[in-house]
């Protein structure tokens, strides 16, 4: 790489950085002190005996199982609901986002929530952070990738090499598989904030995925989970009324069985990757 191409992927990566920052801080800014609390139904609809494997998250956490003395690396952290919630179920964790605005606010829910001396938090660029081969037991990220996408095959080589040879990387994320269905879901009035340069992962990406982590399960979602937007209360299904969580419910039901047939895992608008890291990555 000549000097002049090193340069411009340097200010290129430093834009990115910028951009991401700025628009997570305005977020942040608008996180009242009231909302730092985790929800307590919240807490026990994941921390329940049985998960539900229909609902993203639930199947995310089955898939963790117990996270008692585990440690965990939550990747775009963001305002910290994920690294306190997950710090309540017993992991140790290090939140990492390049937003000081949201890491601020996580560090206050931490201590809202009585985990702060569980969670930490980083103020980086995953490329970047003060991070050690071999530090996790789990690598967690939820819609990072998507934002990395210029430097993804850089990102999951850091992230893979910080898992142990044992741990496990799980991501959940946006996918086009189907341009055209995605078109189709964008002419649903539904608005939502994205950073500049955010889009769905694509099957190449996927497949790079596939090089660090070569046992990768991609478990489709979301065909009908868009319309969620419409039925939720301010987007809370704890929260809304037992009607709402009904057609919500139906819909997951749906969504995982269309989901589950050969083929059909393009109608998915997002999807959870999990796996070990490759031999060669730690």
């Amino acid at each position: 790489m000549t000097t002049s191409t090193a340069t411009h992927v340097t200010k290129t990566r430093e834009r990115r950085w910028s951009e991401e920052a700025a628009f997570f801080d305005r977020a942040a800014r608008r996180i009242e002190e009231t909302h730092l609390p985790i929800d307590p139904l919240a807490l026990q609809r994941y921390t329940r005996p049985v998960l539900r494997k229909r609902f993203n998250k639930e199947y995310r956490f089955r898939i963790l199982g117990s996270l008692e003395g585990k440690t965990l690396l939550d990747v775009g952290c963001g305002d910290g609901q994920n690294s306190v919630m997950l710090a309540r179920m017993g992991a140790r964790v290090t939140g990492i986002d390049v937003s000081p605005g949201a890491i601020e606010v996580a560090r206050r829910r931490a201590e809202v929530n009585g985990v702060a001396d569980r969670v930490r938090f980083l103020c980086s660029p995953v490329e970047q952070a003060a991070l050690h081969d071999g530090e996790f037991d789990i690598v967690w990220g939820e819609g990072i990738l998507h934002h990395v996408l210029d430097d993804l095959d850089r990102v999951l080589s850091r992230l893979a090499r910080c898992a142990r040879p044992e741990g496990v990387l799980i991501f959940s994320e946006p996918i086009n598989l189907s341009p055209a269905l995605r078109s189709l879901r964008r002419m649903i009035p539904i608005r939502t904030e994205a950073t500049p340069g955010e889009r769905p992962m694509v099957g190449a990406e996927l497949d790079l995925v596939r090089r660090y982590v070569p046992d990768l399960v991609m478990r489709p979602y979301s065909v009908l989970g868009r319309l969620d937007r419409l039925i939720l209360v301010r987007f809370n299904y704890e929260r809304s009324p037992v009607v709402r969580r009904a057609i919500v419910n139906a819909m997951a039901i749906f969504d995982w069985l269309i989901t589950s047939l050969p083929g059909c895992e393009r109608l998915a608008s997002t999807c959870v990757l999990h796996g070990r890291p490759a031999p060669s990555a730690s």
